[in-house]
């Protein structure tokens, strides 16, 4: 695979730091471009950013400037390839703009993951998606050519999108419940006040609940030509921020439209390998060989001991058991930095770079990028 220039926009945050932990030796990517906010822009990356990660800074990207923000600003040559990692408002600001310019812009945001015409991804799950990608109002208004927008769901969501499809796929699914115990991680840097969160639970997430049940549905759902329909099933999320660095918790119980018995559901989980056909003898450098594993212990998974399966690319689940309630309990687990949020981005670049989706992109120019931008 030819190695691509990327570049990384919102770099100084914590999920723009794991997008660089996991780029700097990424076979297919090379981080060319890094930009961040005014206060950040001009300096360089050492300088402006607060490392927080265990692996130490690379040196080069240390001394690698800091570009604004806004494609028309750069003063080096604009990747097409943009990995964003900004918030939502942000994001929904400026990611068409980057687009409208030309690159791929492949989000962690959840600024466009419900609109229509853009590919809420995890490849595992509904790669088909990326067909949206034609519907974008600024490829279609350039004969189908120019840049576009990808999104990774919501770090609950995909951990738990990777064990229920499986069975969706098999049974069918007709309502779910699920209760999260996330990570502060999952709410930046600073993240929350120790105050509030040590020795304690706190039982609202803003938004999370309601982007978990969307999200799912559109994750789960099928394509009909130029939208999604959404999966038809019932979900109630609760969720919850716990004092845990990193790692998402979630127990889950479900009603299947067909009956399944736990033999069967073992065998959905331990058979579900949908990338092995989709990509035949090629091979996803961030892809975990088993995307769902199952541990038999009484007393697993564990955010501790478990988030980093695959690399921190695998949902661990556990705890399999009838619900009273419903047909089927289980506990959930998956690293929220990685799958959910950094990881599941430059995965999605992956398939895309494997079905050509990034080849004969073209940024415009620095004059037209203003033109186009204003």
């Amino acid at each position: 695979m030819e190695r691509r220039r990327v570049g990384i926009l919102g770099a100084t945050g914590m999920v723009g730091q794991r997008f660089i932990q996991l780029l700097s030796n990424h076979p297919w990517f090379e981080i060319a471009w890094l930009a961040a906010s005014d206060r950040s822009a001009g300096k360089t990356y050492g300088e402006a950013c607060k490392w927080k990660l265990d692996t130490p800074l690379p040196k080069h990207i240390a001394a690698m400037t800091v570009q604004p923000n806004v494609p028309e600003g750069s003063t080096v040559e604009l990747p097409t390839i943009i990995f964003a990692a900004l918030d939502a408002d942000i994001a929904r600001e400026l990611e068409p703009k980057f687009a409208a310019v030309g690159c791929a812009v492949i989000s962690n945001s959840s600024a466009f993951r419900m609109s229509k015409d853009v590919p809420l991804v995890v490849p595992e799950v509904n790669a088909d998606h990326l067909a949206l990608i034609a519907e974008q109002s600024w490829r279609k208004e350039n004969g189908g050519k120019g840049g576009y927008i990808v999104t990774n769901p919501n770090c609950s969501a995909i951990g738990l999108v990777l064990a229920l499809k499986p069975l969706e796929e098999k049974f069918g699914i007709e309502s779910l419940f699920v209760s999260t115990m996330q990570a502060v991680s999952g709410a930046g840097y600073p993240g929350v006040p120790s105050l509030d969160i040590l020795g304690n639970v706190v039982p609202f997430i803003k938004n999370e609940e309601e982007k978990m049940q969307e999200e799912v549905g559109k994750l789960l759902g099928k394509l009909a030509g130029d939208h999604v329909d959404a999966l038809d099933a019932k979900v109630s999320a609760h969720c919850n921020r716990v004092p845990v660095e990193d790692g998402h918790t979630e127990c889950v119980s479900i009603k299947l439209k067909k009956k399944a018995t736990r033999e069967e559901i073992l065998a959905a989980w331990s058979e579900f390998a949908p990338l092995r056909h989709f990509v035949q003898d090629k091979h996803l450098p961030t892809a975990p060989d088993q995307p769902v594993e199952y541990d038999e212990g009484v007393d697993r998974p564990q955010p501790r001991l478990d988030r980093m399966r695959g690399n921190g690319m695998a949902s661990t689940v556990g705890r399999l058991r009838e619900c009273t309630l419903l047909d089927w309990k289980f506990v959930v687990l998956s690293h929220n930095t990685i799958r959910g949020a950094a990881g599941a981005a430059v995965l999605n670049a992956e398939v895309l770079a494997l079905l050509g989706k990034l080849d004969k992109l073209s940024v415009a120019s620095v004059a037209d990028r203003a033109a186009v931008t204003a």
